[in-house]
């Protein structure tokens, strides 16, 4: 019986790792053992932009089935400042624009200034 030699070994043990790897990242893509359906199903809940207003708050616009929402959120508070937007339609590449983001910050900013 022919005894194995460290390179082989050490080549094996890259080979099945690898493999292990490739397994992993595969079933990470079709979305097994995760809430994210991945390419089985249809994902229900996703960001669709994310615009930077100053170092500490970001505006989220989040899609949940075919209605969005605009989110503010800062380190420690979040302000939903529209709901209930219907979604653009699939073809349709306008899903918001920069004079509804503007209009919806001023009146944050003209609320929170009043209170």
């Amino acid at each position: 019986m022919e005894s194995i030699t460290y390179d082989e070994f050490l080549l094996v043990l890259m080979l099945i790792i690898g493999l292990i790897l490739a397994l992993s990242w595969g079933l990470k893509r079709l979305g097994v053992g995760t809430s994210n359906p991945g390419l089985l199903g249809q994902r229900r809940l996703g960001t669709v932009e994310t615009s930077s207003i100053d170092a500490r708050h970001r505006l989220i616009l989040v899609r949940r089935d075919s209605v969005e929402h605009l989110v503010l959120v800062g380190p420690t508070s979040s302000l939903l400042i529209e709901t209930g937007i219907p979604a653009p339609a699939a073809g349709n590449a306008a899903a918001v624009t920069a004079s509804s983001i503007s209009a919806a910050i001023s009146s944050v900013l003209t609320s929170t200034a009043k209170t």
